[in-house]
């Protein structure tokens, strides 16, 4: 294990030497290279690869934990009753950007929600964390299912009903994406819920919530 992680590391200071100066890495460039080390893992059983995962992690290094995160997207055919422990102990301890919050909650994280939809009791009480990375992600974790029309079990509006005011700009930002997804599948249905909360819903993230609509539904919402 040690071994591919300081292949990883020489892998993405390669990367670097070859970006012009002022430039940064590309996401799709670490995914790229997550890939190729990914098949040289030799025991691809999940308890292996989250150990590979959680030493990546602990080096708080973006891309590597882009590398972590992915690895750990990559073993959703093993999911089980563990994981979502071991999926909320690395929200909670390495999560500390909006990247990594992302990157986790729309692909391994996401996923592992989309399986499991009884854990949505569990992400309903994210909302009330002091943390506000992991309230933030209570509302980004349901996208992924939200996107692929597979809602039953989870409620986005009760996230954004907890969410609505949060005193974070980033947690509202986030659950207005969420609304946004929501509008990609069913629009009447955001429509109503921003009518009847218009005079409450911070406009940041009233507007995040609106980036779908046509120009003309926007300017009638946003009117309100």
């Amino acid at each position: 294990m040690d071994d591919l992680r300081k292949a990883a590391k020489q892998e993405i200071e390669q990367l670097w030497s070859s970006v012009a100066e002022g430039k940064h890495i590309k996401t799709g460039d670490i995914r790229k290279l997550s890939a190729k080390l990914f098949r040289k893992i030799p025991t691809k059983d999940i308890n292996s690869v989250f150990a590979l995962c959680e030493q990546l992690l602990e080096e708080h290094n973006w891309e590597l934990g882009v590398i972590a995160f992915d690895w750990a997207f990559r073993m959703k055919k093993q999911y089980n009753k563990d994981t979502y422990v071991i999926f909320y102990g690395w929200l909670k301890k390495y999560v500390r950007g909006w990247g990594d919050c992302d990157d986790f909650c729309t692909h391994a994280f996401g996923e592992l929600l989309r399986q499991d939809k009884s854990l949505f009791s569990k992400i309903l009480e994210w909302t009330a964390d002091p943390d506000f990375w992991v309230r933030r992600a209570s509302a980004v974790i349901l996208i992924p299912a939200i996107l692929h029309h597979d809602q039953d079990g989870i409620d986005p509006f009760m996230i954004s009903d907890r969410l609505m005011n949060d005193v974070h700009d980033l947690v509202l930002k986030g659950y207005g994406w969420m609304l946004k997804c929501v509008s990609q599948t069913d629009q009447p249905a955001v429509e109503e819920y921003l009518i009847k909360n218009h005079a409450v819903m911070p406009r940041v993230a009233f507007r995040y919530a609106l980036e779908k609509f046509d120009k003309e539904a926007r300017g009638r919402l946003m009117a309100l």
